[in-house]
Order: C-alpha cells, then structure tokens, then sequence
C-alpha cells in the first residue's frame, strides 16, 4: 500500500522536537554536591591557612569571656562546630593526599600509618570510628543542653554517652583482632608546611649553593627541593649543604617500625593484655555509674573505684621487648591523660579546689577570672575532665 506523498512529506519536514527543560527541583538538589566539591577543593589548595585558622578558633573559644556561665551552651557549641567541621577538613585532606603529594610527609608516623591501614581495610572500623570521634567532640555540649533537665537528666545521658564510646572501643579492639586502642582512632592531620612558592632560577641557586632572597615564611631545606628539568621534565634530588649532612641524613633514615607491616605496629594482646585493655575502656563507665548514684560529691568512693581500675590496667598490661614503639606510645599518653583525675569528685573537691583557688589569688585580674571560670566548668560539668 503506497503511502500518500502529502503525509510522507509533512513527516519529514517536522521540526524536531525542543528538549526537555530540566527539572529545577533536580536542579536545586544538585547544587549541594557541587559547592562541596568546590569547598573540598578549596580546603586542598589552602590547607595550611585552613590549619591555621582552625586552630586560632579553636584557642579563641578557650578565652572569649563568660564562655562558661551566661553563655556556656553558644560557645560550647561553636567549639564542637570547629572540631566537627576539622573532622570534615581531614577527611577532605586524606582523600587528597594521594593527589597531592606536597601534602603528605615523607615517612608518616606509626600513628598515622597503622590508622590508615585499618580505615582503608575495614568499613566498620572507619563508620565506628567516626562515631566515636564524632561523640567525643560533642559530650560536654551533650551534657551542658541536659543540665539544663535536671541532674536526673544530666546523669542519664552522661552514662548513655560512656556507654557508646565503651561500645564503640570494645568494637575496635574486635575489628583490629584483639589489638590495643590508639589515641585518635582516625588519622591525625599531618603538620603541612606552607606553599613556597619559588622559581626554577631560585631553586637551581639553592642547587649552587648561592643565597636567595629570604621571606617572611620558613623555607625548606635546600636538599627538600627538587629541581624539574625543562626538556625531559625529569626531577633531580638537590645536594645538601655541607653545614646541614647530619640533617640530610637523619631524614632519610628508616627504622625498623618505618618497613613493618602497618598490621604489625601493634602486636595482638594475650589475656592479661586484653584484661587491661577492657578494664582500661570500661573505667570511665563505672566511675560515671558510681558518680550518678553517689549523693555526695566529697565521698571517694565512685574516685576509688575509677582510679583502682585505671591502676590494675596498668599492672596488666604487656610489657617487654615484645612492646612495639606504638603501643608505647599510647600508654604514654594514657598515663598524662591519668593526670585528669586530680581534677575529678573526691580528689578535686578536698584537694585540688583548695590549691587552684590559692594560686588564682596570687595571679592577675585576667588571669584569675579565666581560672575561675574553669573552676565553674570543672565543678558543674562531667565531662570537662574526660580524657
């Protein structure tokens, strides 16, 4: 059957049809991602001022006045806003790092080697802990909004809190195969020099030995720059001063804990280790248990328990060349974080109250109005001397 030539020729001169305009609630929604990414990038190309900045912050909220009574939950809450919103920064810096290696050390720490290792490996243990992390900045200000409850309130929902982050670590000794705990559990930012942003004749005058002109801002050793070859765009390492060999060296060398497995750095704990980790994690849980239920803030019974169990951790634990540099490390840190409860019930109530309002008497004005202020933080608050 032919087809008549009016209607074949209609059909072919039809103008195409216009494309659908775009939906612009799908637009709206795809405006988040994209000023993230451009906030990410931003972060990775000014990661030292950021660092910087975070850190100016950061001292500000200990020394902005009346931080702790009129406006105790403001500026609380503007101290967790910085170290949540510096928890983001890192996780955007570790991303980049693999793209950018200006921004990663040479040799990363045993710290920061054995965290990432685990991050990577492990789901589980990067969303536990996030949690964690996540908590522990946000505790005091946690506490502080249930004060305002009750004391009732207040208890409850420290001891919920101290039941998560006991949850949570009793996980990631389970993820890690029965290893001890470190201290962050993610990784730490790695300190990140400023950009110097020198020529290639600047830098081939480094390579001579001749002196540049000097900046405001520390420069690198001459042996850290590399100097790109214009045809090949080969590098080649620079020689370092004869004055600075030692340096040179020190910087290149690998110890035994630089070439081990980052699984390695902490050694799986045997019974008594495990004992002393558990009994490690859950005392802060039963001090804040016994705290809750004790109607008098002078008595030292909950001080006593917490500190008895903080003291047969440490006799428990491993000890020996067995011990890696790591696991010495974070008991190292345990033991100056096991300085907090001198500021914590019976001890701070009949000691050290007496010594801090005797030495803010023998300070100036500025001085002895930021300590009293701590006073009423370490007086009314739990969670001011958590470690």
């Amino acid at each position: 059957m032919s087809i008549p030539a009016d209607h074949s020729r209609g059909s072919a001169s039809r103008p195409p049809s216009k494309p659908q305009s775009k939906n612009p609630i799908q637009s709206m929604l795809s405006l988040p991602p994209q000023w993230l990414h451009m906030y990410g990038d931003f972060i990775t190309k000014n990661a030292h001022q950021v660092s910087q900045i975070e850190s100016a912050l950061r001292s500000l909220t200990y020394i902005i006045p009346g931080r702790f009574r009129d406006a105790e939950i403001a500026s609380e809450t503007l101290h967790s806003g910085i170290q949540l919103l510096s928890l983001y920064h890192d996780a955007v810096l570790r991303g980049a790092v693999t793209k950018i290696p200006g921004l990663s050390p040479k040799i990363p720490t045993p710290h920061t080697r054995y965290t990432r290792f685990w991050t990577a490996k492990s789901r589980l243990y990067r969303r536990i802990a996030l949690l964690l992390q996540i908590v522990q900045y946000t505790e005091l200000l946690w506490e502080m909004a249930a004060k305002r409850k009750g004391e009732r309130i207040r208890w409850r929902v420290v001891i919920v809190l101290e039941i998560i982050k006991a949850v949570c670590r009793l996980l990631l000794m389970r993820v890690t195969n029965s290893r001890p705990l470190v201290t962050p559990t993610l990784p730490e930012r790695e300190p990140i020099p400023p950009d110097v942003d020198s020529t290639d004749e600047d830098t081939l005058k480094e390579l001579m030995g001749e002196d540049t002109t000097e900046t405001n801002e520390p420069a690198k050793a001459v042996y850290e720059h590399e100097w790109m070859m214009p045809r090949t765009g080969s590098s080649l390492p620079s020689l370092p001063n004869p004055s600075d060999i030692g340096s040179y060296l020190m910087g290149r060398v690998l110890t035994a804990d630089d070439i081990k497995p980052a699984a390695k750095l902490l050694n799986t704990l045997s019974r008594p280790g495990q004992t002393a980790e558990i009994l490690h994690i859950l005392a802060p849980l039963a001090y804040a248990i016994a705290m809750s239920r004790s109607k008098n803030k002078r008595s030292w019974t909950p001080w006593l328990i917490g500190i008895s169990m903080e003291y047969a951790a440490r006799q428990l634990r491993e000890r020996g060349l067995r011990s890696t540099a790591l696991e010495n490390e974070e008991w190292g840190k345990r033991y100056w974080a096991a300085g907090w409860w001198t500021m914590r019930g019976a001890f701070y109530e009949n000691v050290t109250r007496n010594v801090i309002r005797g030495v803010r008497r023998r300070m100036p004005s500025i001085v002895s109005g930021i300590l009293e202020d701590y006073e009423y933080l370490w007086e009314n608050y739990y969670f001011s001397t958590s470690a």
